[in-house]
């Protein structure tokens, strides 16, 4: 898997390395201006990349619609030059968010979907979080009804573990992970990505700059605004902040002896796990956008690897919100 674009696992899927994500346009990393961000997806498309993230509950329907209006043409003329990847089975109740991945609710997110990308049918249809009151089997079951019926044509799981995906898979068959990934951020190394590699489990990774902290544009004096979920996260304060602010620093500084930006380091040390197929990336400004799709060409020696290894062991591990926690 060099290069890029790759075959993303057993969906069989020809897909850009990187792929665009649309998390930050939605309602948890503050307001943003539509037709920046609309500039910022058709400018990726016109650089290469075929494959889009989005879920219902990034704005609930918010993310959705944008992206569906910005490939709108495309969409039209080409359908299936692009690869459009959605999530569903959460669900806004009371102003929380709980995960919801019931028959009855999948089927009525995906009509949803459907709508507001303004598409007959979903490339990619991930199940956002694993959903502890219902069944796996019921939740397999109703999406390879919803793939006999063509509104949906492959299935994904985004946030489970190896145990999760081998519970689900006993019904009908995992084609894809989304799980969070990034140098702050390493556990799925254990177990959850040897199942994929295993099980030929197409790997789509999320949060791949740690949340910007792996883009260089956060300091320790750095201050979100109040509608950003990293403003309510101890990681992002203090002296877990710090510290892997000076951490960023000494990768920076190795990024800059090959001729890269600590963005590019990052998103090349993501590409170059074997497991891992795709990179989300997420901007809201497309001069970042040929930025990331470069790193897709950058190969790290095992020298490289190694520094970058203990660079690392001086930070913090670092997670991310999940739907309990008031962000998803």
């Amino acid at each position: 898997m060099s290069g890029r674009r790759t075959t993303l696992g057993m969906t069989g899927l020809d897909v850009s390395r990187i792929c665009f994500g649309t998390w930050q346009l939605g309602t948890d990393w503050g307001s943003f201006d539509e037709q920046e961000a609309i500039g910022a997806i058709r400018h990726a498309r016109e650089l290469g990349i075929n494959f889009f993230d989005t879920a219902q509950g990034y704005g609930w329907g918010q993310s959705e619609q944008l992206l569906g209006r910005a490939l709108a043409d495309e969409l039209r003329s080409d359908r299936d030059a692009l690869v459009i990847a959605t999530k569903g089975g959460l669900r806004a109740d009371g102003g929380e968010t709980r995960r919801d991945s019931s028959p009855q609710w999948l089927r009525e997110g995906v009509d949803r979907s459907l709508e507001a990308l303004g598409v007959e049918h979903i490339d990619l249809y991930q199940v956002h979080w694993p959903d502890p009151d219902t069944p796996f089997a019921e939740t397999a079951g109703t999406l390879q009804e919803l793939v006999d019926e063509g509104k949906i044509r492959h299935v994904g799981v985004s946030n489970f573990d190896a145990a999760e995906m081998a519970e689900f898979a006993r019904t009908r068959p995992v084609e894809t992970l989304q799980p969070p990934y990034h140098l702050f951020r390493r556990e799925i190394e254990a177990e959850v990505l040897p199942y994929c590699r295993e099980h030929d489990i197409g790997v789509l990774v999320y949060g791949p700059l740690g949340h910007g902290l792996l883009s260089g544009a956060i300091d320790e004096d750095t201050v979100f605004p109040a509608d950003d979920w990293r403003g309510q996260s101890d990681l992002f304060q203090g002296e877990n902040l710090k510290r892997n602010v000076e951490a960023v620093r000494r990768l920076d500084e190795l990024a800059r002896e090959n001729g890269h930006k600590v963005s590019q380091l990052a998103l090349a040390w993501v590409l170059a796990n074997p497991a891992v197929h795709v990179a989300i990336v997420g901007t809201r400004n497309a001069d970042h956008i040929a930025e990331s799709i470069e790193a897709a060409d950058i190969e790290l020696s095992d020298s490289d690897l190694a520094r970058i290894d203990e660079i690392v062991d001086q930070g913090v591990p670092i997670g991310g919100p999940t739907p309990d926690s008031g962000g998803h």
